[in-house]
């Protein structure tokens, strides 16, 4: 499988301070391979270097350190520019254009000539679920409509490579999961998503790999699987009819303990417990639902694992 975007060793450093004298590093030694027909996860909490990172990549900054490559052609290749498209994090466009003008501006940019523009914005357009305001000028567009158009934008010339910094910024559940439906489906073509983030269940819900950032260094790079794997099973007992006595029985075992609708929760400090908490359960006269697996959420990962336990 080819990368088609290569990072190696790249870094970045601002100087900052009245007298300029203050230097942060924002990256540090980045090096990562992004594979063609992926989804792939960029993480990482505020000012981890997610933004800089695609900031590089679409030359807006410049590194201090290291090199990279999209579809195998250096970052000042304009030839390359045609063939991504990039949404950045907070969009400004032209508020006086309507988006059906926005998109005919963008498409002209992008080389695209009169039927291929009247083909393709109407199909963006109902892509992303904006017919209805297609001739309502920009700066009655909330803020999600906004983030709608933006990505019709970015895809509108139906590019390799499709760069998305935070895409579901503004969004309701409804415009979420119809962007990751939108994703899904770039995958589906055979596109290449770059997408940064910090809502972890769109992560485990998308992408095939993931790199994350901690203060401008990679921390860790991979699965999903490959990242929380070594990381022990364990199980989750769910009963019902639990008296204080089978409570008080069960807390010896759990790491956590919660209710809900279908009955008392207890997630097991370790698996090989299972038998013994069944049984005590069962002598102080409760009633057994169902005993699961737990799958370790990414969430789970991030708050358990030290080395990122300061990430989210």
């Amino acid at each position: 499988m080819r990368p088609v975007v290569e990072i190696e060793q790249l870094s970045m450093e601002y100087v900052t301070g009245f007298w300029r004298n203050k230097r942060v590093r924002s990256l540090v030694d980045l090096s990562l391979e992004v594979y063609a027909g992926e989804v792939f996860g960029f993480l990482g909490h505020n000012g981890a270097g997610k933004t800089t990172t695609l900031k590089i990549l679409m030359r807006i900054v410049y590194p201090t350190g290291g090199t990279a490559r999209i579809l195998g052609c250096p970052l000042d290749d304009m030839s390359m520019r045609r063939r991504i498209g990039y949404l950045p994090e907070s969009p400004y466009f032209y508020d006086y254009l309507t988006g059906w003008e926005l998109l005919d501006y963008f498409g002209r940019l992008c080389g695209l000539d009169a039927a291929q523009r009247a083909r393709r914005i109407p199909e963006m357009l109902a892509l992303v679920g904006m017919q209805h305001a297609a001739h309502r000028p920009l700066r009655k567009y909330s803020k999600g409509m906004l983030q709608r158009i933006g990505i019709a934008q970015a895809i509108l010339h139906d590019p390799e490579v499709v760069f998305l910094d935070e895409p579901m910024t503004g969004l309701d559940p409804i415009g979420r999961r119809e962007v990751r439906d939108i994703m899904a489906n770039l995958r589906d073509q055979g596109k290449t998503v770059f997408f940064s983030t910090h809502i972890l269940s769109d992560v485990e819900a998308l992408c095939d790999r993931v790199a994350i950032l901690k203060q401008g260094r990679r921390v860790a790079y991979g699965t999903l699987a490959e990242i929380q794997a070594g990381r022990a099973a364990t199980l989750e007992i769910v009963a019902t009819e639990t008296t204080p006595e089978a409570v008080a029985a069960l807390e010896r075992f759990a790491a956590r303990l919660r209710r809900t609708a279908a009955g008392l929760h207890c997630e097991l400090k370790s698996a090989d417990q299972v038998g013994e908490a069944v049984a005590e359960l069962h002598r102080h006269g409760g009633r057994l639902v169902s005993i699961m697996p737990i799958k370790s959420a990414l969430e789970e990962f991030f708050v358990r694992d030290e080395t990122l336990s300061e990430t989210f």
